[in-house]
């Protein structure tokens, strides 16, 4: 007599003890079957974390053997290492990310049955330390904005500053996503740095691919940047790369974001101005649009945080300002009795 296998008890069956899956040996698999699953920028992150900081402690280990007391042992040992080996240790935040994709990597593991639960979810990572940004109030983006005058660095800073948008998003812009009048800039795409070269992928969240509206301040800076380009590809002829793009390195081909930060830094220094990173010009534009009244969630809109959460959590030294106009503006409509 043949008895139908309960479909809950088959999946409960322990995995055959003969098979000695290791860490490594998941972490490996586990890596091929996210690879085309995620931007080639992020699987390199991965694959650097698991590599260089899970493998060497955790690689020979059976699969089945991992419990919650070995991550946590891992994490304490990489925020402080043993006296004596000469190694630094690593940052909160670093071992955080390693947590966070562990336990993406553990969790495909209970979901492929090769384990009962995840052992990362009993784990406890360092809290997260979110740094204050840097403040670039009007005066300070007055002065950034007024340096790069006539360097190559020129629009891409006001395009930060005027938008909000992120150092990828910029160099990946094209002239055909902009309306034809400057009023608009469709956020399409980002150009991300990877091992392989430069490569244009799509924005991490639904949310970033968005549609930011351009103030007037933009256009001279666009048009005269445009002129300039048609000068510069007259000039090249056919060696000229066309991509369209409206921030190049001089010959059409993309400019590498690390060569704006570093460029970027080295322009700080040259002209003794505060160490501004050239994303604190993302952050300058959001301090000053909240300072100016607007409305955190269309803020969070033009930045384009997966929430407005977010937005409110990373710039709180804003809002005690808004409480304060918030109270005058009641004031004003319920003024107190002479």
């Amino acid at each position: 007599m043949c008895v139908a296998m309960d479909a809950t008890a088959a999946s409960a069956t322990p995995p055959d003890p003969a098979d000695r899956l290791t860490v490594a040996g998941f972490l490996e698999g586990w890596l091929a079957h996210v690879r085309g699953r995620v931007r080639a920028v992020t699987y390199e992150g991965y694959e650097a974390l698991l590599r260089l900081h899970a493998l060497p402690a955790l690689g020979s280990m059976a699969l089945a053997d991992l419990r919650p007391l070995d991550l946590q042992r891992l994490y304490g040992d990489l925020l402080n290492p043993p006296v004596g080996e000469g190694r630094e240790g690593l940052s909160g935040g670093s071992v955080r990310n390693l947590h966070l994709v562990l336990t993406q990597a553990l969790s495909q593991a209970v979901r492929w049955q090769v384990l009962f639960a995840n052992p990362a979810a009993g784990a406890q990572p360092p809290r997260p330390k979110r740094p204050a940004p840097v403040v670039v109030d009007q005066e300070l983006m007055g002065r950034l904005l007024a340096s790069t005058a006539g360097t190559w660095l020129e629009l891409p800073a006001a395009v930060a500053a005027a938008t909000g948008m992120r150092r990828g998003e910029i160099l990946a812009l094209r002239w055909a996503d902009l309306d034809s009048d400057y009023t608009a800039a469709r956020v399409q795409r980002t150009l991300q740095p990877t091992k392989a070269g430069l490569v244009f992928e799509q924005p991490k969240t639904p949310r970033s691919r968005r549609t930011v509206l351009l103030p007037q301040f933009l256009r001279p800076y666009l048009e005269q940047h445009r002129a300039a380009q048609a000068c510069l590809r007259a000039a090249a002829g056919d060696s000229w790369a066309e991509h369209g793009l409206v921030v190049e390195r001089g010959d059409g081909e993309p400019l590498n974001p690390d060569t704006l930060s570093a460029g970027w830094a080295r322009h700080m220094r040259k002209h003794k101005l505060p160490q501004v990173r050239f994303h604190d010009l993302r952050h300058g534009h959001a301090t000053l649009m909240l300072s100016q009244g607007v409305h955190p969630k269309v803020v969070s809109e033009r930045l384009g945080h997966a929430s407005i959460g977010i937005t409110l959590d990373i710039y709180s030294h804003v809002l005690p300002t808004l409480q304060q106009q918030a109270a005058q503006a009641f004031d004003e409509l319920f003024p107190t009795p002479a």
